[in-house]
């Protein structure tokens, strides 16, 4: 068994592209819609995120009890949180910091809809 994607709703589907896809720079692996939803995948070599789109759906609550952050790998944690910052305005939560339990350096960045996302730099 593995783990092959996780869903989440979001309210603006061009604004989650443009953070996740175009500033972050994900893969768009795939698309479709059924029953009026719009689903997008995207993301890397071990796993996906489904956004899931619809005109007419609540907005997402994105309280961190429920959905704590999206861990995203990076190669620079210092550099790319600083780069987010400036190429789409996004609020630092916590970092640049070492966890040292973890040979990681991290931050969580906030994202469209408020999910933080944790930039992770293996530091092994």
């Amino acid at each position: 068994m593995d783990v092959i994607h996780t869903a989440i709703w979001v309210s603006d589907l061009e604004a989650t592209r443009a953070f996740f896809v175009d500033a972050l720079g994900l893969e768009e692996n795939w698309s479709f819609t059924l029953d009026g939803i719009e689903n997008v995948y995207i993301g890397g070599e071990h796993g996906e995120i489904q956004f899931r789109y619809a005109p007419d759906h609540a907005t997402p609550s994105t309280d961190r009890k429920t959905i704590d952050h999206i861990a995203v790998a990076v190669d620079d944690v210092d550099a790319e949180t600083a780069r987010m910052v400036d190429e789409t305005g996004c609020a630092v939560i916590d970092g640049p910091l070492t966890v040292d339990v973890a040979d990681a350096r991290v931050s969580f960045i906030e994202g469209p809809d408020g999910y933080v996302v944790e930039l992770v730099e293996d530091m092994s």
